[in-house]
């Protein structure tokens, strides 16, 4: 029987502890009980690329925004979408997660953090959209384990009215919202409402086989 192997840890700021395991080919991403992502199970995060994009329509060089670089697994399904003009600006908080793509996990990460098209901006994604400059033409989030924080309490403040309201702010005319959830949350449905978003909620299995736990993703339009 083939035991994981523990391959590192990292402190999340502000946060819980990471541990990244290895067993047999797969990777997993633990806190404590708790397995956040795993090599086996990304199709949801994949679909958080692909249907924010298809939301986009034809949109001519779209800049888009990934709060969260996680297993990387977001970022390469953009990347396949996205012509030769894209770009995408990765927002990671963890130091260690960046670390691990370019080590132990560089077979997965396929070389897209050195794709031209991507911009890697170590810190806080609330920050980042706070301060945006030019705008994007998408925001994908994918921190924590949605609304509901578990990594780091600090996270829940992207998900507050105040927070929303910094993204749609952030937004350029036809900009798409898309926030990643291991579950349904009514009550955040109703807050993106409330916020000035058209939403449209959507249940993605966690598997690329339509298998798995069921993950919610949100689809936020400004009004």
């Amino acid at each position: 029987m083939i035991q994981r192997e523990l391959l590192g840890t990292a402190q999340v700021p502000g946060g819980e502890l990471l541990e990244l395991y290895r067993h047999d080919r797969d990777f997993m991403i633990v806190l404590g009980h708790n397995e956040l992502m795993s090599t086996r199970k990304w199709g949801s995060e994949v679909a958080l690329a692909e249907m924010a994009i298809d939301r986009l329509g034809k949109k001519a060089a779209p800049h888009l925004l990934i709060g969260g670089y996680g297993m990387g697994f977001t970022l390469r399904a953009a990347l396949e979408r996205l012509g030769p003009d894209g770009r995408v600006t990765v927002v990671e908080l963890v130091p260690e997660i960046i670390a691990w793509a370019r080590g132990p996990m560089a077979e997965v990460a396929r070389g897209c953090l050195d794709d031209r098209r991507v911009d890697l901006v170590m810190g806080d994604v609330a920050a980042a959209i706070a301060d945006a400059q030019h705008g994007y033409d998408a925001i994908l989030l994918d921190v924590d384990n949605g609304p509901d924080g578990l990594v780091r309490m600090e996270n829940d403040a992207i998900y507050t009215r105040d927070g929303l309201a910094a993204a749609r702010a952030t937004l350029r005319p036809g900009g798409v919202l898309a926030i990643w959830s291991a579950g349904p949350d009514p009550a955040f449905t109703r807050r993106l409402g409330k916020s000035g978003f058209v939403v449209d909620e959507q249940v993605v299995r966690a598997r690329s086989n339509g298998k798995g736990a069921k993950h919610t993703i949100w689809f936020a339009t400004p009004r």
